[in-house]
C-alpha cells in the first residue's frame, strides 16, 4: 500500500479526536508524547515554505488535507449554492456534548468561502462572516449545512449558510467575501 499525504492527515484526524476523548494513565500519556515527538522531529526536515506545503492544497480531498478544517463532504452544488454534510468529531467538543462554538464559524468558512469563488469567480478574502447561533450542536451527529449566493454588487459577494440537525437549525451565517484584484498578492 502506497501512503499518501490524504491518509497522513486523516490518521492526524483520529488521533485528535482520540486524544481529546481519552483518560490515559500516566505512563501512557508519556509513552504517547514521546512517540509523537518522534513523529514530529522525523517530519521536521520536512517542513517547507507555504507555497509548497501540501496541507490545505489538495483539493480533490475532502478537507483539502487540512487537519484543522472539519470535513464536508459536498453533496449538491451548482454556481449559486451547495449542500453538504459534516461530523464534528471529540476534536471539536466543547463540553456537554455541543460543537465548541469556535469550531461552528470555522465550517462555515470553509462552505462559504469556497462558495464565493465557485463557477470559475475569482480568489476572495473574508470581510466578514456573522453567525448566530439557535441551538446546541450536536458531535459525532451527521448534520447538514446549506450555503448560497444572496447577491454579488461589484467585488462583493453576500453569501448566506446554516448548521441543521434534522429539523433543528442549530446556526445560520451571512458573510461578505470581496473579491481579490488582479495582481494583488491575494
Amino acid at each position: 500500500m502506497t501512503a499518501d499525504f490524504a491518509d497522513l492527515v486523516v490518521e492526524v484526524r483520529r488521533l485528535q479526536n482520540v486524544v481529546s476523548g481519552s483518560a490515559p494513565p500516566t505512563e501512557v500519556i508519556g509513552d504517547a508524547t514521546r512517540r509523537i515527538a518522534d513523529l514530529s522531529r522525523m517530519l521536521d526536515e520536512y517542513v517547507v515554505g507555504e507555497q509548497e506545503q501540501l496541507a490545505g492544497k489538495r483539493f480533490e480531498v475532502p478537507g483539502r488535507a487540512q487537519a484543522l478544517a472539519p470535513v464536508l463532504h459536498v453533496e449538491e452544488r451548482d454556481e449559486h449554492s451547495q449542500r453538504a454534510c459534516v461530523t464534528f468529531g471529540r476534536f471539536y467538543l466543547g463540553g456537554g456534548a455541543a460543537v465548541h462554538a469556535g469550531a461552528i464559524p470555522l465550517c462555515f468558512s470553509e462552505l462559504l468561502g469556497w462558495l464565493s469563488m465557485s463557477a470559475g469567480r475569482s480568489p476572495t478574502r473574508t470581510a466578514y462572516l456573522h453567525v448566530d447561533y439557535r441551538s446546541i450542536t450536536p458531535i459525532d451527529e451527521e448534520l447538514e449545512m446549506s450555503g448560497w449566493f444572496e447577491r454579488e454588487e461589484g467585488r462583493k459577494r453576500f453569501l448566506r449558510g446554516t448548521l441543521s440537525a434534522g429539523d433543528r437549525l442549530c446556526a445560520e451565517a451571512h458573510a461578505l467575501y470581496i473579491a481579490v484584484e488582479p495582481n494583488s498578492p491575494g
